[in-house]
C-alpha cells in the first residue's frame, strides 16, 4: 500500500488536530485489504516471536486487535507453545492505569464495560509485565504512539518502574508526524511490517 495522500506525513500536526489525525488515520487502516493486512500481520508476528525468542520477558502484555488493529493471534499461539506466559491489558477504572490478567489461548472470553475482551475467568495479575506490545494508531519518527485518546498506556507506563519494556505495534504505513505531549511516553521500539 503506498502512503495516503489525506494524512500529514511532513507537517506537524497540533494538539487540537490530533482528533482529526486520528479519524484519518483508522479510516486509512480500514482501507487495507484483508490479503496486505494479513500478509502484514503475519510479517510483525515473526518479528515478535523473533524478539520474544531473545528477550525471553516472564511475562508478556499483549492485546486483543479492536478496530482494524494488526491481528497478532497466530503469533501468541507460537509464543504460547514456546512457553510465553501472556497477559491482556484490563480496564479497572477510565482515568486509571491497566491492569493486566493472565490468559490462555482458547479461553473463554467476554467483553468488558469498555468492549474490549477479556478472559471469562478473569485472573488479574498483582505483578505488571515486564514487556508489552502496544497497539498504535500511528506513530512518529521518535517513537512516541497516536492512540485512540484514552490515555491507558501512557498512565500504564508512568506508573511503573522499572517502566517494562514496549514493542509498539503497528502497520508502517501509520507513521505519522505529530507533537508529542508532556505526559506521553516514547516507545522503546516500534515492530511494522517492514522492520
Amino acid at each position: 500500500m503506498t502512503s495516503d495522500p489525506r494524512i500529514p506525513r511532513e507537517a506537524t500536526v497540533s494538539p487540537v488536530q490530533k482528533a482529526e489525525l486520528r479519524k484519518q488515520l483508522l479510516t486509512a487502516r480500514r482501507a487495507i485489504d484483508s490479503a496486505t493486512r494479513a500478509h502484514w500481520d503475519h510479517a510483525i508476528g515473526e518479528q515478535v516471536v523473533a524478539w520474544w525468542q531473545e528477550a525471553r520477558p516472564a511475562a508478556l502484555g499483549v492485546y486483543w486487535p479492536l478496530r482494524d488493529e494488526p491481528d497478532l493471534h497466530a503469533a501468541y499461539a507460537e509464543l504460547a507453545r514456546l512457553g510465553a506466559r501472556l497477559l491482556l491489558p484490563v480496564v479497572v477504572q477510565k482515568h486509571a492505569a491497566l491492569e493486566f490478567a493472565a490468559w490462555e489461548i482458547g479461553e473463554t472470553m467476554v467483553k468488558d464495560a469498555m468492549g474490549v475482551a477479556v478472559p471469562a475467568q478473569l485472573r488479574l495479575q498483582a505483578a505488571y509485565p515486564p514487556a508489552l506490545l502496544v497497539p498504535c494508531l500511528g506513530f512518529n519518527p521518535q517513537g512516541y504512539r497516536l492512540g485512540y485518546g484514552g490515555g491507558f498506556y501512557d498512565r500504564t507506563l508512568a506508573r511503573h518502574t522499572p517502566r517494562p519494556q514496549t514493542l509498539g505495534i503497528a502497520y508502517q504505513c501509520m507513521q505519522v508526524r505529530f507533537p508529542n505531549d508532556a505526559h506521553d511516553v516514547a516507545l522503546d521500539r516500534i515492530v511494522t511490517e517492514a522492520a
